[in-house]
């Protein structure tokens, strides 16, 4: 359970242009004084993206306020990690290879700190530019939007930091599953078959992801983990195929590790009785 008071939240912003404030005259890019820190996005984990599916990757940082401002008046202020490609300032303000907070809270320690959590927002709708090429998948850096206002509303001050730290996105990764004859003799020998693919964010749709080494595993009927039984390298078209003795009842999955630029993956898992 989280204490402290909610000081602030901030709604799902689709580009930078939703971020800039409605009817405000804009400011010079000057220090804030404002210090977001300890930030971790998606749990230290990449963030992996499909097709179709929304993806909200968890989101926690805390704030700082410099000196005149409260937590106790959340609309005095704006601070917010993101992430971004290539030049900072571009993509804060054209929304251009830019990735922004969803939905976040912050709660008050003192009146000058704050601890927030929430998620980024990402949609890989055509209509969308989050992810809207494969070049996407790579490493992401770390950005922090930062604004005080004035007590009538107007923008006193706004500026852009860029961290050190990166997160790595990831186009998703299916593998289907196919175990025959069902059932099968014992000592006989079965047929798994199934297919890898991936995530094209330039088509939004999945296609063959050929050349990737699979591991097949089964699990015993009776029994709760899966054993890796053997390796197998999908072909060009993404397939994959092997033959295995039939012993024991149980389970056959395939399951791909992944790599720097493809999200791992588990088939469903398809029983075979043996008689």
């Amino acid at each position: 359970m989280r204490t402290g008071r909610p000081t602030a939240a901030a709604a799902a912003l689709v580009g930078a242009l939703a971020l800039t404030l409605l009817g405000a005259p804009a400011a010079q890019a000057k220090d804030t004084g404002i210090t977001v820190s300890k930030i971790v996005v998606n749990k230290g984990k990449p963030i992996v993206v499909g097709t179709t599916k929304e993806v909200e990757p968890s989101l926690t940082f805390s704030i700082t306020l410099p000196a005149g401002y409260s937590t106790s008046k959340p609309d005095r202020y704006d601070a917010f990690p993101f992430l971004y490609r290539g030049d900072l300032e571009k993509a804060a303000d054209t929304g251009e290879n830019y990735i922004g907070p969803g939905v976040y809270t912050c709660y008050e320690v003192s009146s000058k700190k704050a601890d927030c959590e929430g998620s980024l927002y990402i949609d890989p709708h055509p209509s969308q530019e989050q992810v809207d090429s494969n070049s996407d998948a790579t490493k992401w850096k770390l950005g922090v939007s930062l604004r005080l206002f004035k007590a009538n509303g107007q923008l006193a001050a706004e500026e852009h930091e860029t961290r050190s730290a990166t997160v790595r996105l990831k186009r998703a990764a299916k593998v289907t599953v196919n175990a025959t004859p069902e059932p099968v003799t014992k000592g006989a020998k079965i047929t798994v078959t199934g297919k890898v693919t991936r995530a094209n964010w330039s088509t939004k749709k999945y296609g063959p992801y050929g050349g990737r080494t699979v591991t097949l595993q089964f699990r015993e009927k009776g029994t709760d983990s899966f054993k890796a039984v053997k390796k197998v390298t999908a072909n060009s078209s993404g397939r994959l195929t092997t033959t295995v003795t039939a012993a024991v009842d149980g389970s056959w999955r395939w399951v791909y590790g992944g790599n720097d630029t493809t999200g791992a993956a588990t088939s469903g898992a398809d029983y075979v009785d043996v008689r």
